[in-house]
This record gives structure tokens, sequence and C-alpha cells, in this order.
């Protein structure tokens, strides 16, 4: 009986060694899982807005932990409401290639910028039927493990609110201080006409003050005028005294 328990021991002891090894194992597989998860990271917006006609921009931003290289790939897709089908609209890789097929033909332009972790998208002349679900995936080997974030798109028509433009506006801004200005100016000059009148009726006549600074200067000019007369008088009769 000692015998077997002193067997079992050592089993005991190396069951357990091996149990220590593998949860040792498990934690050094979760730590790496956890490390590749987050080594590239992907940003979009939620929800964006946009109108009948009018340009619009996707935004997409990623964080890779290793440098940008000619491997990077990145995939536009798009789902449309109430459907789990799947369109491909967009694939990079070290250069664009819009689909050339589908309600998006033509209309899918670069606007990002792969060096600055930009890996947005443009659509031209969108339309109601763009309304829909909108992912963008980046995978930078070995950096391929991400999340994909989705941007639900809304395309409405323009309202009569939002019609005016900045230029409307600025024009409003402007004509509204111009006409109050014009209308001040031509109430004062009626007042003043009506006092004008006024006082011509009633046979007093007051000279204005550039009237007044008018006949000043007529003075001085005649003054300085009559002087250089005087003058000229006196040069005249020295010479003719000088002579005889």
């Amino acid at each position: 009986m000692p015998r077997s328990g002193a067997a079992g021991r050592p089993r005991s002891g190396a069951a357990g060694g091996r149990d220590g090894a593998f949860l040792a194992l498990t934690g050094v597989l979760l730590l790496h899982g956890m490390c590749a998860v987050l080594s590239l990271e992907i940003n979009a917006d939620a929800h964006v807005r946009g109108y009948v006609g009018e340009k619009i921009k996707l935004k997409c931003t990623f964080k890779s932990s290793s440098d940008v290289t000619d491997k990077l790939t990145i995939d536009w897709t798009y789902r449309p409401p109430s459907s789990s089908r799947t369109e491909s609209i967009f694939h990079y890789q070290s250069f664009q290639y819009p689909t050339t097929a589908g309600t998006f033909r033509d209309r899918i332009s670069w606007a990002g910028n792969v060096y600055k972790g930009d890996a947005s998208i443009s659509i031209s002349s969108p339309t109601l039927k763009d309304n829909g679900t909108f992912s963008c995936a980046v995978k930078n080997p070995p950096d391929v493990h991400h999340n994909i974030p989705q941007t639900e798109l809304t395309i409405t028509e323009r309202g009569f609110g939002t019609m005016l433009s900045s230029v409307a506006l600025l024009s409003i801004l402007v004509f509204i201080p111009s006409a109050v200005v014009v209308v001040l100016l031509l109430v004062r000059m009626s007042r003043r006409a009506a006092g004008m009148k006024k006082r011509s009726k009633s046979g007093y006549k007051k000279k204005s003050s550039i009237e007044v600074s008018d006949d000043t200067d007529q003075d001085e000019e005649n003054e300085c005028m009559a002087r250089l007369c005087v003058r000229c008088a006196e040069c005249l009769d020295s010479d003719y005294e000088e002579t005889y």
C-alpha cells in the first residue's frame, strides 16, 4: 500500500505540470490574438447624409502597426436597404480600381491617401437609389485582422430652406444694410429740403459754410490783387524818378 501511494504522487505532479503548461500556452495564444486584432484599426462615419446630384465623400481611416507597402489592399462594398446582397464598388492595391459595372459605374473616385491612413472614396451624382450600407475593409500584411466599419448613407432631395447657397445668403446680408443706409440718407435729405423750403418762404436765407468759405477766399484774393497793384505802382514811380 505505501508503494502504491508513493507511486501515485508523481503521476499527480506530472498532470499538474501539463495543466500549467497548457494554461500558459493558452495565455500566450490569447495575447498574440489580441495583439493581432489591435494591430489594424479602421474607422468610418456611422451615418452620412447627402443630396441628390451633389458629390459626397465617404470617409474611412485606418491605423496599422506595419509600414504601408504595395501589398496593402482596400475594398469598399455596398449593400442595398433591406437586402443581404453585397456589391463590390471599389478596390485598391497600388492603384485605384473603381467598379465598371452596376449602378455606381463611372461614379466612384479615389479620395484618400494610404500613406496618411486615409481610405476614403467619393460618389458623384448621387441618387435616391444609392441609399444603403457601405463597408470599408483594409488589409496591410501582416496586419490583416481588423474590424469592418459600416456607413449608412442617406440621400435626399434638397428642400426650399436648404436651396439658398452661401452666395445668396451673402447677397442678402450685404443688401439689407445697404438698403437701410439708403433709406436713412433719403429721409435726411428730405428733411433738409423741407427745412430749406420753409426758410425760403419766411424770407430768411442763411449762407452755408461752403458759401461763407468761398466769400472769404474771394475777399482775400481781392486784397492780394490790390496790394500787388500798389506795389507795381511804387516800382514804376521809383523808376521814373531815377530817369530824371
